[in-house]
């Protein structure tokens, strides 16, 4: 056995030698949320297994942290639906017309209760998802920051639209309206950040929600259950479980889902659209597939290269639908940037998510690791070789990270979108090798420039803006600051989810107009004065 394979041995622990303060208490979910009732669940039930592994007599098992309902049909679903519907009203709900301010005034609430939870909930991402205890906490503030983010832009969309237009002999008020009925699917990878960047905006603009958890990381959002039943009226929030292909195609079939929202696959995605009866009035807000490019010009400074490289490359494991899932490098300085990278590479510290410093933590999805080593061995058979010493060792769910090279087309890692610890560089000699990778592929969300040639680079950005949404110039690629726009060409995103953007996503613009006549004035005074009207009003919230 190598040292690296005993060196990840050591981190399968016996349950008794981990710090009492981040041992986890069991977790089996019995209740949902519909229609504002937290309803018992007595049938069949998923159980969760955690991707760190414990000893026991019977050798290395997944740690068993908890369980949730696992609905064998779509009863349970269509109920949840139908909640949603009447919360909904074709539009005449409470929710959809309650004030702006008043909307705000909940989820405020909701977040003070987040809040409350925020241990727990810490507890659960590392638990579920293997992710570091630093990154948990991390993930934990920025969906506070997120949604606090999102309350103020509302308030900016509000108050721009707190008066009356008069424009060619029309008055009119022009405000944002909701859309209906959101069926929210988050991702594994960030299950509470990337969940809530969908879901608290669709909520704050009036719409009600069917929420399914993701298939990792469902546990964590149960803290948050009582707290949506407490802070919203019944039926805004409700939620679904069991198996994405059992539940929600009935969902979409129903024609009664408004907006679908979803963070993972296109192939899913496709899928769920084409099932919808009234295509047309669906609206789609969608993340999804990622291939990013970095590309190392000639003239790169390899230090600030091999530094960014490293963490879009292995930030998460590399489970991230931003990071850099291939790099380019110019053959002129493909060996150095490999001996430099891979020595970087190998200094990262696998470990348990709670222990300090770790930077590689299990891997959740249980196949993974296998569909990783099946990546490489493809590789290997068309030429290319691990180039960094005891890269793709795997040991239960740890698997350490392989940077692979030469990559050519032949490969599954050139092409497919591998979302784990594995590095694909290829050697280039004409730039417009790269360019031609991105224009050909079917994803286009980020790519990554490095090179200190203004013109250069300047030459490069002009078409690459045209097939992706993020150019980075000597940077990793990344979503944040959460006010920039976030969205991707292709096959990578529909819609766009930066804070303001994503209020616009779940909402439509309308307008209420009359003649400008003093009768009509007359009228329109009246209702604004006597504040029979929550739409045709003037109110400005601070």
């Amino acid at each position: 056995m190598s040292t690296l394979s005993l060196a990840l041995e050591h981190l399968i622990p016996a349950e008794s030698s981990i710090p009492e303060e981040f041992r986890i208490q069991e977790l089996h979910q019995r209740e949902y949320l519909i229609d504002g009732e937290l309803r018992t669940w007595d049938g069949p039930v998923q159980e969760v297994l955690s991707p760190v592994y414990i000893q026991t007599d019977r050798g290395a098992r997944r740690k068993v942290i908890g369980s949730y309902p696992l609905p064998a049909s779509d009863i349970e679903a269509m109920q949840a639906l139908d909640a949603a519907v009447r919360a909904y009203d074709n539009g005449r709900g409470e929710w959809p017309t309650m004030s702006v301010a008043d909307r705000i005034a909940c989820m405020e609430r909701f977040v003070g209760k987040m809040m409350e939870r925020k241990s727990q909930i810490v507890s659960l991402l590392m638990w579920e998802i293997g992710k570091t205890l630093g990154d948990s906490t991390k993930e934990f503030d920025r969906t506070v920051e997120y949604i606090y983010d999102t309350i103020d832009a509302l308030k900016d969309v509000d108050r721009a639209s707190s008066r009356f237009r008069i424009e060619q002999g029309i008055i009119g008020q022009i405000r944002r309206s909701p859309l209906g009925v959101v069926l929210c699917m988050g991702p594994f990878n960030y299950p509470l950040n990337e969940t809530y960047t969908t879901l608290i905006p669709a909520i704050l603009m009036g719409n009600t929600i069917l929420f399914k958890p993701p298939k990792h990381g469902t546990l964590l959002h149960f803290p948050m259950l009582e707290a949506f039943k407490e802070c919203f009226p019944k039926g805004v929030v409700n939620t679904i479980y069991g198996r994405g292909n059992t539940v929600v195609p009935a969902l979409m079939r129903s024609g009664r889902i408004n907006v679908l929202t979803l963070i993972g696959s296109s192939r899913v995605a496709d899928q769920l659209k084409k099932l919808h009866p009234k295509v047309n009035r669906l609206r789609a807000v969608l993340g999804l597939d990622a291939k990013n490019a970095g590309i190392i010009l000639g003239n790169a400074d390899l230090d600030l290269a091999v530094k960014e490289c490293l963490l879009g490359t292995l930030s998460f494991n590399g489970q991230r639908c931003t990071a850099i899932k291939i790099v380019w490098v110019h053959r002129s300085i493909a060996d150095r940037f490999l001996e430099r990278f891979t020595e970087e590479v190998n200094k990262l510290k696998p470990g348990l998510p709670w222990e300090k410093g770790t930077q590689i933590t299990p891997l959740p999805e249980p196949q993974k690791p296998a569909y990783l080593t099946e990546c490489l061995r493809d590789a290997e058979a068309h030429g290319a070789q691990v180039v960094n010493e005891g890269g793709g060792t795997v040991q239960e769910s740890f698997f350490f990270p392989a940077v692979v090279y030469p990559v050519s087309p032949a490969m599954k890692l050139y092409r497919e979108e591998q979302f784990g610890p594995v590095v694909p560089v290829v050697p280039f000699d004409d730039i417009e090798e790269p360019i031609q990778y991105i224009i050909d592929s079917d994803h286009g969300q980020q790519v990554s420039i490095f090179g200190t040639d203004p013109a250069e680079i300047a030459s490069l950005v002009d078409p690459l803006v045209n097939q992706v949404s993020r150019v980075n110039i000597n940077a990793q690629c990344q979503r944040g600051p959460d006010t920039f726009p976030f969205t991707g060409r292709k096959d990578s995103a529909e819609g766009t989810l930066s804070v303001e953007d994503a209020l616009r996503s779940f909402s439509i613009r309308t307008v209420v107009a009359t003649k400008d006549t003093a009768d009509n004035k007359a009228i329109l005074n009246d209702i604004v004065e006597e504040h029979r009207s929550e739409f045709l009003s003037t109110k400005f919230i601070f």
